[in-house]
């Protein structure tokens, strides 16, 4: 039985110059199509002004082409799951990434079992693409543009999402999509690319940190040699492979270990110090979109050839993965090629095939006990 809107596109948009590309393109090739924006507000319950600027932007394409728009709250699952996720892996001395869990969880989780699921299709800005295998299986597949392709924030995604997604924008580089909105007079053709977390926009991640989980001062320390260097005012405030943001003298210095009991940040210094390099990751909770592309080759000792990502960048690491035999777990060990720097607990690492055509699924990255150096506290 056919809904309402069975042959209508729905199409997410953010007030960005990316989802209103996207928008033009479709109804350029005739689709009926209905606009939703997802409202999330801030953490202290308060209204968000770049928010607001956002839907009048929405609003503006929505009139230019016509088009009904909705916009919808989810703000109450977004920080009973998105959220509360974040503040409890960086609790546990983890790395989350939030826009992943919210793609999963929020734009493709709760807005399709809502609104989406009633409309053919929902399109959004993302930089990906989709292919089919012989068999008639949906894949999800990288973008032409290395440099802004998004499967890794993709890569938890379920295969009966996918099913529902387009991506318009998987087969143009960036720098045409902004010379279409010049050239189609969009509204926001000059407006800058969004940066934050996903749907917060510019927030100060260490406010908004501390404000949920205080203060909690603690040790810097050369893990080369046990000298405390400076205190933290948390080891939340910090991941694996920072720099910035130590107040430390005489660097560089790169965060390479934290101890979360006894709250302390382990340091060493020099950009090219190999404490901040690793080729192995285990990874643990493996996810796979469309299927396990990998079978019993993942049990054989060498394992299968992969190329990966284990943070947002252009570039696709290659490397073998293998799943651990006998362990409950379902842990595979993933083998760089090269050097691997800021291996973080709680990262997500994206899979591809060796050619990084197509995203199979992602593992998270998971802590190993290391040898510490006592900490020699100077006078």
């Amino acid at each position: 039985m056919n809904t309402p809107h069975s042959d209508t596109t729905a199409v997410l948009i953010s007030g960005g110059v990316d989802s209103a590309v996207v928008v033009h393109r479709l109804a350029e090739q005739g689709l009926p199509l209905h606009l939703f924006y997802i409202r999330i507000g801030l953490d202290n319950d308060e209204g968000d002004c770049s928010a607001e600027e956002d839907i009048e932007m929405c609003s503006l394409i929505a009139r230019r082409y016509g088009l009904p728009f909705d916009v919808v709250s989810l703000h109450q699952e977004y920080w009973d799951n998105v959220m509360d996720y974040a503040l409890r892996t960086v609790r546990a001395g983890l790395t989350p990434n939030p826009d992943i869990m919210c793609n999963s969880i929020i734009k493709f989780g709760y807005f399709e079992d809502r609104w989406g699921h009633e409309f053919r299709q929902t399109a959004t800005g993302h930089y990906a693409s989709t292919l089919f295998d012989n068999e008639g299986r949906k894949w999800l597949a990288t973008a032409v543009d290395p440099v802004k392709d998004q499967t890794d924030f993709l890569a938890r995604i379920s295969g009966k999402q996918l099913s529902h997604l387009i991506f318009p924008l998987g087969e143009i580089p960036k720098a045409e999509v902004r010379n279409i909105a010049v050239e189609a007079k969009l509204p926001n053709a000059f407006r800058r690319d969004s940066q934050g977390i996903c749907f917060l926009g510019k927030i100060n991640y260490n406010d908004f940190i501390r404000r949920h989980l205080g203060e909690r001062p603690g040790a810097i320390v050369e893990i080369e040699t046990g000298r405390k260097l400076g205190e933290h005012r948390g080891y939340w405030f910090h991941t694996i492979g920072q720099r910035k943001g130590l107040g430390l003298s005489g660097g560089p210095w790169f965060v390479v270990r934290k101890n979360v009991a006894d709250n302390v940040l382990y340091v060493s210094r020099g950009y090219d110090t190999e404490k901040q390099y690793g080729r192995t990751l285990h990874l643990g909770e493996m996810h796979f979109i469309t299927a396990d592309p990998w079978g019993d080759s993942a049990d054989s000792p060498e394992g299968v050839a992969v190329t990966f990502k284990n943070r947002h960048m252009p570039q696709f690491l290659p490397g073998r993965i293998r799943r651990v035999a006998d362990e409950a777990t379902g842990e595979y060990i993933l083998e760089s090629d090269v050097k691997v720097q800021g291996i973080a607990p709680g990262q997500f690492t994206a899979l591809y095939d060796p050619w990084h055509r197509v995203c199979y699924g992602s593992g998270i990255i998971t802590g190993r006990a290391i040898e510490r150096p006592q900490i020699a506290v100077e006078p």
